[in-house]
């Protein structure tokens, strides 16, 4: 392969990209960029750079706040600041964020990469329906000692509500074993919201102890640098001036009008137009100090580009492979944290940057992007969705909306009701059953012909991907790093055996992040759902069904979605030993790969 060309200013992006096509057709959308003045654009706001339909203009034009939010919230630093050491001095030594998506992701990076603070509050997330997740979420707490952050944009969310109803049971329970009669567990809560509609659908909005409303301007995918980044920030212990420093810095470079001198430009172009090339798996291979940045770009690229048939699949934590087990769709970006461990290296032994030197000589795209320290995320956060809002105008589509994210959440609605009129779920046909495991199929392999075995049933569900397939695992069960490193097991087993890119995630959790790419964008998605028994299962106040029902609803939910789209998914149900059963998944999938 040749060198590569030297599209873009050294401190913009530092870009690998070694095959002449690819080359080229970055290079002719660097041109267009700059010959319709995208960056300006953006910047004043003209909905006219995704789409020429007014109305659209319009909504876009009400979904570009966060453009703002480093700057306006700038001015909130010393409030922030002084809410966070009144909660400190109050006693408080945790805090637990109940929320979703866009309201639970930014949090979950910081509080990893920011968990050593010193004094602090230990701040961890809840994002997860299955019963064990909400009890592991609140072990070894205090409920007097815990604040309940209930984080929801719309006020209706139905996770966050439930985590609210759960919480409000369990502090109330604690009061009352201490003798505090006169204390209220709103006085444990505060709530991240919109104002209005959002605000007043919270339960009890008008007695918690903070609320902390944002611009409506700002989507929730886009909300980092808002309140819902910036309270759990403050109990973190993080600078605050110094975090949206770094955001400022970011902000003032993206302003650049050439696209090449452009950090977030020069990035969203280049993705944007790689992915129209055929290299539409972005690939992050990150540091573990900062992996969990991840999960949050997942939600961020995924819900933004996938609708309308077209999208950049984000493909995040997948366990690195040798070069041979990569097909030409890939682009990928390194994530680095100086003095940072690196990411573990392939099974052969080969590190990282090696690979990544191996993969961009044989043609694949690689992207470098380097932190000095932690707190310069604030800036990525940022660059990635300036970045992302340029890939929306490549891709001629409208990054601001999410035109298919409520399937799923009408058919749990649905499945619900009907939960409550019957008093069970619909009987599921099983394909086939064995070691503890009982798979069952869309109507595609309902109504074909199999052999009625694990292996064979697995076998017929991968014959369906395509070659340009992605293929996600989809675990609704409680995330627990053990359950995590058995999915990365799979991945790798897949990846290997197949050439395809592979994407995990724990449900509900991934409905409100790659959700919307599964059904809106390119038709290429391969599920595999994974679901289990709940042997404890954990009531929600108020509502006539559990958490355990919840999750199943919205597996339920999700599975007919998919089959909607007429795109393959099989269930494999895993019993109430969810780890056994994992277990049993990774022998049944070998034998089907053998």
């Amino acid at each position: 392969m040749a060198d590569p060309l030297p599209m873009f200013a050294p401190d913009a992006l530092d870009a690998r990209i070694h095959d002449p096509a690819l080359a080229r057709a970055v290079e002719a959308a660097l041109r267009r960029a700059d010959a319709e003045r995208w960056v300006e654009r953006l910047h004043d706001r003209d909905g006219t750079l995704w789409s020429e339909d007014p109305e659209v203009q319009a909504r876009i034009a009400n979904r570009l706040g966060w453009l703002d939010a480093p700057r306006d919230f700038g001015d909130q630093v010393p409030a922030l600041e002084a809410f966070g050491e009144g909660i400190r001095a109050a006693g408080f030594t945790a805090a637990l964020v109940a929320g979703m998506g866009g309201s639970s992701l930014a949090p979950d990076v910081l509080a990893d990469a920011f968990r050593d603070i010193a004094g602090w509050l230990t701040v961890r997330v809840l994002d997860s329906t299955d019963p064990a997740a909400v009890e592991a979420a609140w072990d070894g707490l205090d409920p007097l000692a815990t604040l309940v952050i209930v984080a929801t944009k719309s006020g209706t969310t139905t996770e966050s509500l439930a985590f609210q109803a759960d919480a409000w049971a369990r502090i109330h329970a604690a009061l009352r074993a201490a003798g505090e009669r006169r204390e209220s567990p709103a006085d444990l809560m505060i709530a991240i919201t919109d104002p209005g509609r959002s605000l007043e659908a919270i339960p009890h909005h008008d007695g918690l102890r903070e609320v902390f409303l944002n611009p409506e301007d700002v989507g929730g995918r886009y909300s980092a640098l808002t309140y819902v980044g910036l309270v759990p920030a403050s109990l973190l212990g993080i600078d605050l001036d110094a975090f949206l420093a770094t955001a400022l810095a970011m902000l003032g470079r993206t302003h650049a009008t050439t696209v090449a001198d452009n950090p977030g430009a020069a990035l969203g172009v280049t993705l944007g137009a790689l992915s129209r090339a055929g290299r539409d798996k972005l690939t992050l291979v990150a540091d573990p100090a900062v992996a969990r940045f991840g999960a949050w770009l997942e939600q961020l690229v995924a819900e933004s580009t996938g609708k309308h048939g077209v999208g950049i699949v984000p493909i995040a934590g997948e366990p690195l492979g040798e070069a041979a087990a990569y097909r030409p769709d890939r682009v990928f970006v390194r994530l680095a944290l100086d003095g940072a461990a690196p990411p573990a290296a392939t099974p052969a032994g080969t590190p990282a940057d090696e690979l990544l030197e191996a993969l961009a000589a044989a043609g694949h795209p690689v992207l470098r992007i380097r932190l000095a320290d932690p707190i310069d995320l604030a800036g990525e956060f940022v660059r990635w969705e300036v970045a992302t809002a340029f890939a929306g105008a490549v891709l001629e589509i409208n990054p601001f909306d999410e035109p298919n994210v409520t399937e799923s959440k009408e058919n749990t609605r649905r499945v619900l009701a009907e939960l409550e009129r019957t008093g069970a779920f619909p009987a599921p046909v099983a394909l086939a059953q064995g070691d503890g495991l009982l798979l069952v199929g869309d109507s595609t392999l309902r109504e074909g012909s199999g052999d009625g075995t694990l292996a064979g049933e697995l076998r017929r569900h991968l014959a369906r991907a395509r070659e340009d397939a992605y293929l996600a695992l989809q675990a609704f069960v409680a995330p627990t790093a053990a359950r995590a490193e058995l999915l990365d097991r799979l991945r790798r087993i897949l990846r290997d055996a197949t050439g395809r890119a592979t994407t995990s995630g724990f449900g509900p959790r991934f409905l409100h992040s790659t959700g919307q790419l599964h059904k809106g964008g390119a038709p290429i998605g391969w599920f595999l759902q994974i679901t289990a028994d709940h042997p404890t299962d954990v009531e929600i106040p108020g509502r006539p069904f559990t958490f355990g029902q919840l999750v199943d609803a919205q597996a339920i939910g999700d599975f007919e979605a998919l089959e909607a789209h007429g795109l393959p998914v099989l269930r494999v149900h895993l019993g109430a030993d969810v780890d056994g059963g994992l277990a049993s998944l990774e022998r049944a999938l070998r034998d089907a790969l053998a």
